[in-house]
Order: structure tokens, then C-alpha cells, then sequence
């Protein structure tokens, strides 16, 4: 990778920086909920024990430790902002990169599979990444990209929600992501030089005790929306006393999780250098 001075980020300070005292929690409770939809959708991709895969925004490690030990033949590269919350000791053939994406870089067809959760959305040049994934990848390697789409906050049956999902979702305007660029995803990855494009959705449960991820992330986005105004000390007690209610349960958001495969040596006009 060729190292470029990294610019600032909102995510490099903020609720949603790894200096927050909840951003741990955070982390993993997103692991917790997810995790076993997305290695279905991996499970699901032709995957052999000699891949090299990078797994960009890494988080805690999740996937990238699951590659690890699915490709062990390989070698998985996890690249995040800040790594404080990645282990390289998870396995010998683990890479860990602290890199900002956007402005560091890899050889054209260096990878096998990449993976990407929660990650372009926070991007201010969300779709020119696209495009550079899809040439970091080898021919006839995998793209797969998971975001999230927020739905309406007025939708939401019950106004505390809506009050707070309304605040949630200003904040993360005002850090420059896009909530909604999630639907555009499939086009993007075709319109990127992929083929066998396919996608499919995650409903998000906020509620339901048992399947709640939405008492970490409120909690560590509370104090600054709380700063802000943008709601109040009894909206944030009446949404906890509303997570211990069993029958509170709401769908605040869909992931769509798309992916789609470089075309292979023979098929591709424009054949690309070996790994990197």
C-alpha cells in the first residue's frame, strides 16, 4: 500500500470515534446482531482456503477474524481508521493496516474477496470507492458491500422514536453520511465493472429485548445529541424504559447488502497486474 498523508475525519473525533467511551460496546453489539447475516452471505460465495480478502473498516474484527480462520491458506489485510480495537495475534495469516481508504491505496488485483460493512455510507466519495474496490479486486474476485437505509423517522410508530431517529439521523447528515445511499448500491457495483451482481436485505429490530443493538448506539450518541439540543434528558429515559418493554419492537432501518465479481482473465479487456 502506498502511504498518503490520511486528512481529517469527522470519525477520527466525535460520537462515533474510537475515543468515545462507549464505541467498544457499540462495536459489538453491531457484531452481535449482524455477523451471522453476513458470514451466511459469505458462506454463500465460492470461497477457497488460499484467498487473500481485505475486510475495510474493520471495527473489532469480527469478519476479519472469520476470514482468517475460512482462508487459512491466504491471507486477510483488516484496514480501519483506528485499530486499538483489533487483534493480529487472532491468527498467523492476519494483517492489521491503520489507513484512511480514501486516500491510501492498493495494486490492481491484490485481492480476492473485499468485504465492507457500515463503511461507505461515512465516505464523502462513496461511489469513486466503489469503483477503486473494484480494482483492487483479482479477476474473478468478489465484491461485497452492506449498508444501511434508514428509514423515515416519522414512520415510526412511536414518537420517542421518532424524536430520537430524527436527532440519530441529523447527526450523522451533519458527519457528512448518507443513510440512504444503501439503494443505489446494486447499480453502483454494475456500473463499477462487476457481473453476477445480486443483493439482498437485513430488517433491523430495535426493540424485542433479546435482539436490541440500539441501547449501545443511542447511549454513545446521547451526550452529543443531548449538546446539540436535538433531544432531551426525558426523551433519552423514556426510550431506555421503552427497550425494557417486551413489546416494544420497531424496524428503524433495512442493511442491503450487495455484491458482484470482477469478470475472469479470459473475459476481462483490460487484464490487471498480479497480487500486490
Amino acid at each position: 500500500m502506498a502511504q498518503q498523508p490520511a486528512t481529517p475525519a469527522p470519525y477520527r473525533s466525535g460520537m462515533l470515534s474510537n475515543d468515545t467511551p462507549r464505541e467498544r460496546d457499540r462495536l459489538e453489539a453491531i457484531q452481535r446482531n449482524v455477523d451471522a447475516f453476513t458470514t451466511g452471505i459469505l458462506d454463500g460465495l465460492p470461497l477457497q482456503a488460499s484467498w487473500h480478502c481485505l475486510e475495510l473498516g474493520a471495527g473489532a474484527g469480527s469478519i476479519a477474524y472469520w476470514l482468517a480462520g475460512r482462508c487459512p491458506d491466504g491471507r486477510v489485510v483488516a484496514v480501519d481508521l483506528d485499530t486499538r480495537h483489533l487483534d493480529g495475534d487472532r491468527a498467523p495469516n492476519l494483517e492489521i493496516q491503520e489507513a484512511d481508504i480514501t486516500h491510501d491505496d492498493y495494486a490492481p488485483g491484490s485481492f480476492d474477496l473485499i468485504h465492507a460493512r457500515y463503511l461507505y455510507c461515512h465516505l464523502p466519495t462513496r461511489d469513486a470507492m466503489v469503483e477503486r474496490a473494484a480494482r483492487w479486486l483479482a479477476p474473478g474476485g468478489w465484491l461485497v458491500v452492506e449498508e444501511p437505509y434508514h428509514l423515515p423517522a416519522e414512520t415510526s410508530p412511536f414518537p420517542v422514536v421518532q424524536r430520537l431517529l430524527a436527532a440519530y439521523q441529523r447527526m450523522y447528515r451533519d458527519h457528512g453520511a448518507d443513510m440512504t445511499w444503501a439503494r443505489s448500491l446494486p447499480a453502483r457495483l454494475a456500473r463499477s465493472g462487476l457481473g453476477e451482481v445480486s443483493f439482498t436485505g437485513n430488517l433491523g429490530c430495535m426493540g424485542g429485548l433479546d435482539k436490541d443493538r440500539w441501547r449501545p448506539l443511542i447511549a454513545q450518541a446521547a451526550p452529543a445529541l443531548l449538546a446539540e439540543g436535538l433531544v432531551t434528558e426525558a426523551d433519552v429515559r423514556e426510550f431506555s424504559d421503552l427497550l425494557d418493554d417486551p413489546a416494544f419492537i420497531d424496524i428503524p432501518q433495512v442493511t442491503v447488502s450487495a455484491w458482484g465479481r470482477r469478470p475472469s482473465r479470459l473475459a476481462d479487456p483490460c487484464p490487471q497486474a498480479g497480487r500486490g
